[in-house]
């Protein structure tokens, strides 16, 4: 008998390379305008304590990331991916964009010496089950926490961890620009303004490389990885945005 939560929370196989994912779904046509007032906040208790945590935990610039990020998946989602859109998908994929870069923290960067993904995925678990998550749902945004960065061609993914991937990507480096209108990304950046996201970001990243040369996010290029966040020409018009 298979597993309901799988579907339910999103765990579903996809894959993990980008272009054979949009091809499985026939992934084409303009996307729409979607503007940020109409995407309602998931309202469980477990989602305002988490959306109240992110912001207390994360600096202002992190957390303005992590609701494009939110946003920017949902807009991908309706467009791209419309028959993965259940409540409970759409929470769990919320809690994960909330939590995704808790491990990058002053406070948690230096408190360990494993990735800032992996132990971001820790505290994510830990948290969940403290709240009184489902234990499937839970997993999954610990599991997307530590993957969101682990993009590559060869094997697959969650399908969480795949919108995340696609939605990280494209505020931090204007990857598949053709999945979100222009118009939404004025409106999430109005919303939630970059701050000078991409430097920050890419001093982050070089942070985390100095402090954990065997770090994770060092796969993605030592130089190439913060010098493309750094070059986000999509986001370059948005960046200074306060």
């Amino acid at each position: 008998m298979s597993n309901p939560a799988i579907e339910k929370y999103g765990w579903t196989a996809v894959p993990r390379k980008t272009s054979a994912l949009l091809e499985q779904f026939n992934v084409s046509g303009n996307a729409p305008a979607v503007s940020v007032s109409s995407i309602p906040l998931p309202s469980s208790a477990v989602s305002r304590a988490v959306h109240e945590y992110a912001q207390r935990e994360l600096p202002a610039e992190t957390f303005n990331h992590s609701m494009r990020v939110f946003y920017y998946g949902i807009a991908i989602l309706q467009h791209a991916f419309p028959d993965w859109a259940s409540p409970s998908f759409i929470e769990t994929y919320f809690l994960s964009s909330m939590l995704h870069d808790i491990g990058t923290t002053d406070k948690n960067i230096q408190a360990t010496l494993l990735s800032f993904e992996f132990y971001g995925g820790m505290i994510s678990l830990e948290l969940l089950r403290a709240l009184g998550a489902p234990k499937e749902q839970a997993e999954n945004v610990a599991e997307t926490v530590i993957r969101h960065q682990d993009l590559g061609d060869e094997g697959t993914v969650t399908r969480i961890e795949a919108l995340i991937q696609l939605a990280t990507i494209f505020d931090n480096m204007g990857g598949q620009p053709q999945l979100v209108n222009v118009a939404t990304i004025e409106s999430v950046t109005k919303a939630f303004p970059r701050k000078k996201w991409s430097s920050c970001f890419a001093a982050t990243i070089r942070r985390e490389n100095t402090l954990k040369p065997w770090a994770h996010t060092t796969v993605l290029g030592e130089r190439a990885f913060p010098e493309g966040v750094e070059g986000n020409e999509l986001m370059a018009p948005y960046d200074d945005r306060h």
